[in-house]
């Protein structure tokens, strides 16, 4: 929620959508809740926020997703919109291994959010510098924060509930739901 609302407030975004995906490629499937859980936990998050919005679209395209695929969707549903693409730094360090990586370079812009500890090797640290000083891929300055979603799920397995690092209603539903413990 941080760094989707400091991309509100440093970039020209007017909004920011979480589009839900029931298939990154390169994750496995079994780490994830059902894709209702988790789109349910997005909406919760942003519902009063006007300039955020929950997206459910790849829930209706092939599996596994493809981000350049799920760019050209949205592009053609919604031709009034000027879609780009929120990621972090260390996926900028992984793009070239993204479909049609360059499709969506010379397509669309990216907003990049550094993570800490960003390159882990020589290659990555290269790609990330070298991807960059594209002039769509744009550096953002937004509060550095080492928290992952895999962090917080570890978290509640062993007991720690991480209740700061969740909104409040994402936080009740998954103590409601016992999701992770």
């Amino acid at each position: 929620m941080i760094v989707a609302n400091s991309m509100l407030e440093l970039t020209d975004m007017d909004e920011v959508w979480f589009v839900v995906s029931p298939q990154n490629p390169l994750k496995e499937r079994r780490t994830l809740l059902a894709d209702h859980h988790r789109m349910q936990m997005v909406r919760a998050a942003i519902d009063d926020n006007y300039r955020m919005r929950a997206c459910d679209e790849e829930f209706h395209m092939p599996i596994p997703s493809y981000t350049v695929v799920t760019l050209a969707h949205l592009s053609d549903k919604y031709p009034d919109k000027r879609f780009s693409l929120i990621i972090g730094g260390d996926n900028l360090e992984n793009f070239r291994r993204w479909r049609n990586y360059e499709h969506i370079l010379e397509n669309y812009n990216l907003y990049v959010y550094p993570r800490p500890n960003n390159a882990v090797d020589d290659e990555a640290s290269d790609t990330y510098n070298e991807l960059s000083k594209h002039p769509h891929v744009h550096i953002i300055d937004v509060p550095a924060m080492d928290i992952s979603s895999s962090y917080i799920r570890r978290q509640i397995a062993e007991g720690h509930p991480p209740r700061y690092l969740l909104t409040d209603p994402v936080f009740k539903y998954l103590t409601e739901m016992h999701f992770y413990e």
